[in-house]
């Protein structure tokens, strides 16, 4: 798969119920494209890699990694990104909420011949959300709260699918959670983004790996760290060799 132009990143942790279904919708939405799969298991203790291993034979765009100590959401987004072959880059969480049909429209709005240079990301705004009302309770919140101090026109950050450059991701500096920041530090390299609803959709099986009440506790700290990032940050605007 050496031509490969688009990897779609997948982080899992205890997904064993939902990945073949997963795999079999990004194959579905991505046929006739130079594509790979790149499914990061962190350390699952039920039975998501001997299944993803297994899902390899029926479809031959998938890689499996495998974290070999727990690292959390980001790390294996980064991880997956560190071993694509693709420029493009799409991610989707592992629990199907994201819909992998939204894929190609989010992609091909990225890459339009009349897009501007610095276009770099395109994020998924879930216009119907299927989650409590608690938890979209505190989402409205935290991202009203962000996106006033931060100025980083995002919706809804927390909203995994996404598309966007690999290299442009590669440039941002990584700490635990980047996943919910990155419209903000694409902006902070000089990057424009962009955002388009998507589909959300209830979780079929398993169970979130989240709490509000956890999300709210990290989300304090990684909002004063990104807040010292912008604070610290000179943007030379390009440079030109003479």
């Amino acid at each position: 798969m050496s031509n490969v132009e688009i990897s779609i990143v997948v982080p899992v942790y205890n997904e064993g119920e939902n990945v073949a279904k997963l795999v079999g919708e990004i194959a579905a939405a991505l046929d006739g494209q130079a594509y790979e799969m790149v499914f990061v298991d962190d350390c699952s203790v039920d039975d998501t890699a001997p299944k993803l291993k297994a899902l390899q034979a029926e479809f031959p765009a998938l890689r499996a990694v495998s974290h070999r100590q727990n690292a959390g959401q980001s790390r294996s987004v980064r991880t997956g990104i560190l071993a694509a072959k693709g420029s493009i880059i799409g991610t989707l969480d592992g629990d199907g909420q994201n819909d992998p049909a939204d894929l190609p429209a989010m992609i091909a709005q990225l890459t339009r011949a009349d897009a501007a240079d610095t276009l770099a990301l395109v994020g998924g705004r879930r216009a119907k959300r299927q989650d409590s009302a608690a938890k979209k309770l505190a989402s409205r919140i935290g991202n009203g709260v962000r996106k006033r101090l931060l100025h980083d026109n995002a919706d809804d950050t927390g909203c995994g699918i996404k598309v966007f450059k690999r290299e442009a991701f590669l440039r941002l500096p990584y700490f635990d959670h980047i996943h919910r920041y990155i419209p903000a530090l694409m902006l902070r390299e000089g990057y424009t983004t962009e955002f388009m609803d998507v589909n959300h959709r209830e979780r079929e099986f398993g169970v979130s790996k989240y709490t509000n009440f956890g999300r709210l506790i990290v989300s304090i700290a990684d909002l004063r760290g990104v807040m010292w990032l912008n604070r610290r940050s000179r943007n030379p605007g390009g440079w030109d060799e003479l």
